[in-house]
């Protein structure tokens, strides 16, 4: 039986409402939203909207019109940051982003001069709202941190950090690619102006769909400029939410996937999805520590983490334990830098990198037993043939 722990990368399997959400969409539908008055255009246009509204009410937001979609978490980041930031703007950020913001920002660093001010973290890389709050400056313009590390799973403090942005008028970005679906977020009590999410992690959904949920006052330039199905002889994209940032056919069987990943999670209860996560990340850690020359990072607190695992064994490469325990346990972990080098930088495993496991809703306690074993069998392997 395979064991599928690499939840922080992708979740894995979806809810069975989803897969049949999207087939039926494919077989009975097919249309485009936006693009039609005909029956089927319109029942699309109607899902689309539905979805936009679900998104809204999952993270407290007022407005579904400001939510927008995109292909990913990643094309979202850069929607936000360069449609707003400008020459000269200071930018506010953690010390352990994901190379889908810290690329972002070093790219407009380099071509539009912008000033990015990283926050101290400790080794766990947790920040302190006090360190954000000192940093601020009169050419702060926004604040952008990830909710959670995809490599340390530490849980940053969002509502803190909103706290002391709201009450500079500093908008607050926040990356949800590790807690979305996970972990409750609440875009009007945290203070949050711009959420972005990805739809193929937490929110159960597939591949190809993420966006933004963005504060209406907030003027974001288009990253890409076209057709949006209305206002078409306008020569230029339209100043309106979300036909403002959308151009080109949207994904609707991923966008109708993503709905149904939401309607999933509402059912079942995000209490419970989180409760269950915790549950098996304390016993996961407990196994591990039981293997000799363990390596584990991150706070090892449930409290303060996503489900997210870093490890390593003392004296072996990660990516050969990952491969081991794929070929010969078939458990499906993750390895190497996990396009997040500064958290790496705190662990001290820049060199190197590490093994990450990614706990998700469908995981059990079977398939932290299975990669047990299986680190076990590594580690007798090795000293076995040290022997011969």
């Amino acid at each position: 039986m395979a064991a599928y722990l690499d939840n922080a990368a992708t979740s894995f399997p979806k809810p069975s409402n989803v897969i049949e959400s999207m087939t039926t969409f494919m077989a009975l539908n097919g249309a485009t939203s936006g693009r039609g008055a005909y029956q089927k255009a319109l029942l699309s246009d109607q899902l689309v909207f539905q979805a936009r509204s679900k998104i809204a009410r999952f993270f407290n937001h007022s407005d579904p019109k400001t939510v927008v979609f995109t292909k990913n978490v990643t094309e979202a980041i850069n929607i936000a940051l360069k449609g707003f930031l400008k020459s000269g703007d200071q930018v506010i950020t953690s010390s352990v982003e994901h190379n889908a913001v810290w690329r972002c920002l070093k790219m407009l660093e380099k071509n539009e001069g912008i000033c990015i001010n990283v926050v101290p973290a400790d080794k766990n890389g947790q920040t302190t709202a006090e360190s954000v709050e000192h940093a601020l400056t009169s050419k702060t313009k926004l604040i952008i941190f990830n909710h959670a590390s995809n490599v340390l799973g530490t849980i940053q403090p969002i509502q803190a950090i909103g706290e002391i942005a709201n009450l500079r008028r500093i908008p607050l970005m926040v990356d949800t690619a590790q807690t979305a679906g996970h972990f409750p977020i609440d875009m009007l009590n945290s203070h949050i102006d711009i959420l972005a999410f990805t739809g193929h992690k937490g929110l159960m959904g597939p591949m190809g769909v993420g966006g933004l949920v963005l504060s209406p006052d907030l003027n974001i330039e288009p990253l890409i400029s076209g057709g949006t199905g209305g206002d078409s002889a306008y020569p230029y994209q339209p100043d309106y939410y979300p036909n403002h940032l959308e151009a080109g056919t949207l994904n609707v069987p991923g966008i109708v996937g993503l709905s149904s990943g939401i309607d999933f999670i509402n059912e079942t209860g995000l209490e419970r999805i989180h409760s269950k996560i915790k549950m098996l990340y304390n016993y996961t850690v407990d196994q591990l520590n039981t293997i000799p020359s363990i390596e584990l990072y991150g706070p090892i607190d449930a409290q303060k983490t996503v489900g997210v695992i870093p490890f390593n064994l003392k004296g072996y490469p990660p990516e050969e334990i990952a491969f081991y325990l794929d070929q010969q346990h078939h458990v499906m972990i993750r390895a190497g830098l996990h396009c997040a080098p500064s958290a790496h930088q705190l662990m001290g495993t820049i060199e190197r990198g590490a093994c990450r496991i990614g706990l998700g809703y469908y995981n059990s306690k079977e398939d932290i037993d299975q990669l047990v074993i299986g680190l076990r069998q590594y580690l007798k392997s090795k000293r076995v043939s040290s022997c011969i």
